[in-house]
């Protein structure tokens, strides 16, 4: 913590020298030479590369904190003292132990017979309880849509969400008038469930070591893929056979502002987005965007000649805007000429639908002549904004 909290300052003081040198190197013109512009850019690319390296050490010293807890509990009880239940089913640690050497190919007749509890219909076995838990754990360390969205289980079917449409209103009515009548009107939305899957190669040295942690590789390997698919279509799918991402044209966010230049965003525009969202959204509000745009804002200043970005020195809180929180995601689109650069907005209004039973099957003979051991991992999840006007988008000029 203290070496994230070195950095952090580092940052900081790093970016008010970056500040200083463009201000002090601007011509009548306010203009850099070539040789200033590649020594700002430089020290500006500095300041991004120290946010990367704060971001993987708040997230190694999560995980650091996770495989730190204890395995196992001590036994503390006494014998007259209440027994905890076992787990049945996918929880029981005979599941568990049968799902592990069903992969490691050491089957058995008591495995098989654990393992029917969890059979899927495709020939698969589904995941264990306790590493199911571990999966969604790391898919939400590896994918940032994750910790903005409402994230919900689904067991079977569509998932129907109501929505209100519209409200009515109160009428000014003489005496014994009649009263208009002015009902609320409701919709729906309906989250699915898309396929989403991965194949994972291992070797079989690495299978038959008992000293490797496969379980852990799995989850973190499948945590990589699955969260960069969904991260990716969270933001730009189209919603066929896959969610329907917040900067698709039908479903998701509307577009609150559009720049006036199709390759540059000015200090207007971003105060103009700001408050195209409704007031209720803005409380829980942050800006989304991606690492290029960040680097175009973060050269623009307000009315008093400040700077409009605030690199954050607190270990834990995001870098802000307009004192606003700023995430940054690769999926979201670049500054290009009718491209839709910046969201901002409420994103617990967008859902992420998880259908229970994430599924893993061994893959024996197809990679065997190369002395390998395949694993198919499938997830199905859908995604879609629930409430449009919770979101609002900022528009380059076409």
């Amino acid at each position: 913590m203290n070496k994230i909290l070195e950095l952090r300052e580092k940052r900081a003081k790093l970016w008010d020298s970056t500040k200083a040198f463009l201000d002090s190197r601007r011509n009548e013109n306010g203009l850099l030479s070539a040789e200033d512009t590649a020594t700002y850019e430089k020290m500006e690319t500095d300041v991004v590369n120290l946010g990367k390296e704060i971001d993987r050490l708040e997230r190694q010293a999560v995980l650091d904190l996770e495989l730190s807890k204890p395995t196992t509990t001590a036994i503390t009880n006494r014998p007259s003292q209440h027994q905890e239940a076992e787990k049945t089913g996918r929880a029981s640690s005979d599941y568990k132990a049968a799902f592990w050497k069903a992969m490691k190919n050491k089957n058995s007749f008591d495995v098989q017979n654990a393992l029917q509890v969890g059979t899927d219909s495709e020939g698969g076995y589904l995941v264990p309880d306790e590493f199911e838990r571990t999966l969604i754990q790391a898919l939400q360390e590896e994918n940032l849509f994750r910790q903005l969205a409402t994230v919900i289980s689904t067991s079977f079917g569509d998932k129907k969400i109501p929505v209100v449409a519209s409200k009515g209103t109160a009428s000014w009515v003489e005496e014994e008038g009649v009263i208009p009548e002015a009902d609320d009107a409701f919709g729906q939305v309906s989250l699915g469930a898309h396929k989403l899957a991965t194949m994972i190669k291992i070797s079989e040295e690495l299978l038959n070591d008992s000293v490797f942690n496969l379980d852990q590789y799995i989850a973190k390997e499948f945590a990589r893929r699955i969260g960069d698919k969904e991260e990716e279509a969270f933001f730009i799918g189209d919603g066929s056979g896959k969610p329907t991402g917040i900067f698709n044209a039908t479903g998701g966010a509307g577009v609150g502002v559009t720049a006036a230049s199709a390759t540059a965003i000015t200090f207007d525009e971003i105060m103009d987005l700001l408050y195209s969202l409704k007031s209720p959204y803005r409380k829980n509000a942050v800006f989304v965007t991606n690492d290029a745009t960040v680097k175009a804002i973060r050269k623009l200043k307000d009315g008093n000649g400040q700077y409009l970005w605030q690199p954050s020195v607190t270990a834990g809180e995001p870098d802000t805007l307009l004192n606003k929180p700023v995430k940054t995601s690769a999926y979201v689109p670049s500054l290009v000429a009718a491209a839709k650069v910046i969201a901002f907005g409420d994103f617990s209004y967008y859902w992420v639908a998880d259908r229970q039973g994430r599924a893993f099957q061994r893959l024996n003979e197809l990679f065997a002549a190369t002395g390998q051991v395949g694993f198919k991992a499938t997830q199905r999840v859908d995604g879609k904004l629930i409430l449009a006007e919770a979101i609002k988008v900022l528009q380059m000029k076409a």
